[in-house]
């Protein structure tokens, strides 16, 4: 058995598997929009366009996620990052915060060297992590 996470985004999907994949270090296995479907024909060419299922190995971990109509930001779910250095933590705190909203600001706790909580610009809410 395998515990994967599933996401939806509100129209940009796509572009948040890319940016993961670039900054992040994952890799997209899979991106299928719904104009690749087979009643694409049907669809408006924004529909088209909305991806249908995404696939994304980042650190071990599978990330899925679709394109869904009137999707909200995540709410009290977090992807953890657990990073092997202050600096690391650092470098994804300033690339995922960039206009995102930042819930508690990087810094120094009594469990971690750094910590932080954080939704990216994409509505994927974050935790940060470089234990002590």
């Amino acid at each position: 058995m395998t515990l994967d996470i599933y996401l939806n985004y509100a129209g940009n999907c796509q572009q948040a598997f890319r940016f993961y994949e670039q900054h992040l270090g994952g890799t997209v296995t899979m991106l299928m929009t719904h104009g690749q479907g087979p009643n694409a024909a049907a669809l408006s060419e924004e529909q088209q366009r909305a991806v249908l299922h995404a696939r994304l190995e980042l650190g071990g971990t599978v990330l899925m996620g679709a394109d869904i109509p009137d999707s909200q930001p995540m709410r009290s779910a977090y992807l953890t990052l657990r990073v092997d250095s202050e600096a690391e933590a650092e470098r994804l705190y300033a690339l995922l915060a960039d206009g995102g909203q930042v819930f508690m600001r990087m810094e120094k706790t009594f469990f971690a060297n750094r910590f932080a909580m954080l939704r990216d610009r994409f509505g994927t809410s974050w935790m940060l992590l470089h234990e002590s």
